[in-house]
């Protein structure tokens, strides 16, 4: 753990005027709340109750409202990404666990987790219509939508498979086998590749989707449980945590090869960045906490205290996705 001594020093990207004004918010998935955390004092400031096992979350089309999905409270919840202000609760939403709108804002996608199914829902822009209930493998985890609205691609984490859904028909297109425990899966910017994050395993699985079915063309090594990634907002690199070896890579998605390592103490999983790059923010799954990196130094800057087995992580100062 030395890489924590000498590191809590407010670096001077981090005074007050500096500092972003937006909150950041922190699904407590085993607390059903979420927590804001105010990024000028850096300290949890309140906690918004939701639905049972809250886990992901998203932004509407209009940016007016974050999405938080309750998976086990079959709803989702809607609150203002600026205030925090509850705004509605959509119920009847059955298992969402990943959810994510299609770039062309059609669509909207979710993984039921528990339940073994991706639903697809039509958006008007207020209100959900479900299109279809597409029945999968085992446990859809993650789920990833090309930049032409057209294909979906969903982990089955437990059947260890790659299921790619045609978007305007709603019909499964393949399967393909993957490594252990397929979580997040990300896009490159051109639609050509598609990595996954191999959390039985130590590394990132880097798919060749340009033809009929996926391919597997490489597996990156980053450490062990690979697990969620977020874009560094520069159209070429992509972090992935690793929630067993507690650090975050940085991949080049140009050359396939990790070009950087930082530490991320007691099970990394979803981040967001700050909106200059400079900063990931970090769940901590099992210690309860908010983890600030600092990409500069490759240090823990610091820690805020949240709610039980922290997952979804999101503000509205960040970086390009």
């Amino acid at each position: 753990m030395s890489f924590f001594v000498g590191v809590w020093a407010v670096s001077a990207a981090q005074s007050a005027d500096a500092a972003p004004s937006n909150p950041i918010y922190v699904l407590n998935s085993l607390e059903a709340s979420v927590s804001v955390v105010d990024p000028q004092t850096w300290t949890e400031v309140r906690r918004i109750p939701t639905g049972k096992e809250p886990h992901h979350l998203y932004l509407t089309p209009d940016e007016k409202s974050l999405i938080i999905a309750n998976a086990l409270g079959d709803s989702l919840l809607l609150i203002d990404p600026k205030t925090g202000a509850v705004q509605r609760t959509i119920r009847d939403i059955l298992d969402p666990y990943h959810l994510r709108f299609s770039p062309d804002m059609k669509w909207f996608v979710i993984a039921g987790n528990r339940l073994n199914h991706v639903d697809i829902y039509r958006w008007d822009g207020v209100n959900l219509a479900l299109a279809k209930r597409i029945s999968t493998g085992k446990t859809p985890s993650h789920l990833w939508i090309d930049s032409k609205s057209t294909t979906v691609y969903a982990t089955m984490q437990e059947s260890d498979e790659l299921v790619v859904i045609d978007l305007p028909t709603q019909t499964i297109k393949s399967r393909t086998k993957t490594g252990s425990l397929p979580a997040d899966v990300y896009g490159t910017p051109d639609d050509r590749f598609v990595m996954l994050g191999m959390t039985g395993g130590s590394g990132v699985e880097v798919y060749d989707v340009s033809g009929p079915s996926p391919r597997l063309v490489k597996t990156i090594p980053t450490g062990d449980g690979a697990h969620a990634f977020r874009s560094a907002g520069d159209k070429r690199h992509v972090f992935v945590s690793n929630r067993v070896a507690n650090t975050i890579s940085k991949i080049d998605h140009q050359t396939m090869t990790v070009v950087d390592n930082y530490p991320a103490p007691s099970g990394p999983d979803c981040m967001d960045l700050s909106a200059d790059g400079r900063f990931i923010y970090v769940a901590s799954r099992w210690a309860k906490k908010l983890t600030v990196i600092d990409t500069t130094t490759r240090k823990v800057v610091r820690q805020v205290k949240v709610g039980k087995s922290p997952h979804g992580v999101w503000t509205l100062d960040h970086a390009p996705r």
